[in-house]
């Protein structure tokens, strides 16, 4: 079964008792709902300023964020943090259980590093880190606090990895192409010490829009239920399965619609929840495990950084020995040393290593090991998945909607990017930025800068006056 945009069809599925709905009975499953005709809307001006990302087609990330894909467990996120005869490490957000694919699971991960390190290394120790984002920073800063040799090894020309703030004369205010919501109080006071500036988007329905093609307003009372549900019914069963199949095989998909859900249709709002979990998890419903996948809720607040993350990074950097554009192709482990192949044709003799790139760069096989990584360490990597997250930022010269919601959404299009966020009530700028993931990514990556400018514009039709 496959769901969409535009339809999401329904299954009889088998009985749900923890599905809560307030429900009309049908005697017939409902008919997908048509295409939608675009009517007239309001004119959506051409942006003054313009910033994209497009972390799948990235050589040096191969993606966004980690997922616990169908078959995957947490073992496989453990088995990439065992050393390798203790000179080799391993940091990053796919290597942590609790956070994983946030900043604070990276720098989490980086400071767990340094720390296996520390309790084998001595004094004189030269450790090698790669990669200068979140994890690499963070183990670079503590090391070198505990008196270690330490130089950082970046691939690209920039710090920060998949943290990547766009400033200029365009922007009123940094634009983050990468890590951009933070949730965690930990990461927010950080920021808050280094004068990097952030704003809370708000919880709850009020700081929420929904909005059809033809213009229809309305909320989600169905979704976020219907897919809860669904995976507590996966829980109970004796094999993982994608979320798409849990929502179809519990009966949780079908009594949602079968529910009021107001003006907007229960499939097509289901569809576009099922589009804001790609936009978190960097996967669709057909790739993400419902064992291990937590639904997405309105109940914390989120805040979105708006004065430049990447200075985080600079500032853990400062004083660090860095070389940008340095990729390391090749890591050769003893007993006794590790000798890293640069990119450069050069090569480094170091104690130890710890190698914090993304798990999409392990995948690619961008980095040759010898002797070959062990049995356990591969089968982690291959069992994991690795999704994308793309964001779009557009700054105009001033507002042409009329809505004060923050999150806007809309429902029951073929359009790719349904997810926007208006900074205008944190910021007092016209800004808006659109996010999307899963294969709805992938796919906006084929579009030249002019095709995805024509493709958001008319997205945004129905938000206009």
């Amino acid at each position: 079964m496959s769901f969409t945009r535009r339809n999401f069809l329904i299954g009889a599925g088998s009985g749900l008792s923890v599905l809560v709905l307030t429900a009309c009975a049908v005697d017939a499953q409902p008919d997908p709902t048509p295409s939608p005709t675009r009517s007239a809307t309001g004119v959506v001006p051409t942006p003054t300023s313009f910033a994209r990302s497009a972390w799948g087609k990235d050589s040096f990330a191969r993606g966004s964020v980690s997922f616990m894909a169908v078959g995957s467990t947490l073992e496989h996120r453990r088995a990439l943090t065992v050393p390798l005869l203790r000179r080799v490490f391993f940091a990053g957000e796919a290597t942590s259980v609790d956070d994983a694919g946030t900043v604070l699971g990276a720098q989490r991960s980086g400071a767990a590093a340094a720390a296996a390190v520390a309790e084998v290394g001595s004094a004189n120790d030269t450790i090698a880190v790669i990669g200068a984002g979140a994890a690499g920073a963070e183990t670079a800063k503590l090391l070198t606090e505990r008196g270690f040799d330490v130089v950082v090894i970046e691939a690209r020309k920039r710090t920060g990895g998949r943290i990547d703030t766009v400033t200029g004369e365009s922007w009123s205010f940094p634009a983050e192409l990468g890590a951009w919501r933070i949730a965690d109080s930990g990461t927010v006071a950080e920021l808050e010490r280094l004068g990097v500036s952030t704003a809370e988007l708000g919880a709850g329905v009020d700081s929420s829009v929904f909005r059809s093609a033809t213009g229809e307003s309305g909320s989600d009372p169905v979704s976020a239920i219907a897919v809860s549900s669904a995976l507590d019914w996966a829980r109970l069963q004796a094999t993982d399965e994608p979320i798409e199949t849990s929502l179809d095989e519990s009966g949780a998909a079908a009594q949602a619609a079968a529910s009021d859900s107001g003006e907007l249709a229960a499939d097509d709002l289901i569809a576009q929840h099922l589009a804001t979990l790609a936009t978190r998890y960097g996967a669709d419903a057909t790739e993400l495990s419902s064992w291990f996948t937590s639904a997405v809720t309105d109940a914390e607040p989120v805040r979105v950084v708006t004065g430049g993350l990447r200075s985080a990074i600079d500032d853990s950097l400062d004083g660090i020995e860095t070389f940008l554009s340095t990729a390391v192709v090749g890591i050769a482990y003893s007993d006794d040393r590790v000798s890293l192949r640069l990119g450069t044709g050069e090569s480094l003799s170091v104690d130890r290593v710890v190698v914090t790139v993304p798990l999409g760069v392990l995948q690619d096989n961008s980095i040759d090991f010898d002797p070959l990584l062990p049995f356990e360490h591969r089968t982690a990597i291959a069992a994991l998945g690795m999704g994308t997250i793309d964001t779009v930022w557009l700054r105009f010269d001033e507002p042409f909607w009329t809505t004060d919601a923050v999150l806007w959404n809309l429902v029951g299009t073929d359009d790719e990017i349904t997810t926007w966020y208006n900074l205008e009530p944190l910021t007092g700028e016209p800004v808006l930025v659109g996010i999307v993931g899963g294969a709805a990514a992938d796919r906006t990556e084929l579009l030249t800068d002019d095709e995805l400018t024509t493709a958001v514009l008319q997205t945004l039709a129905p938000f206009a006056r």
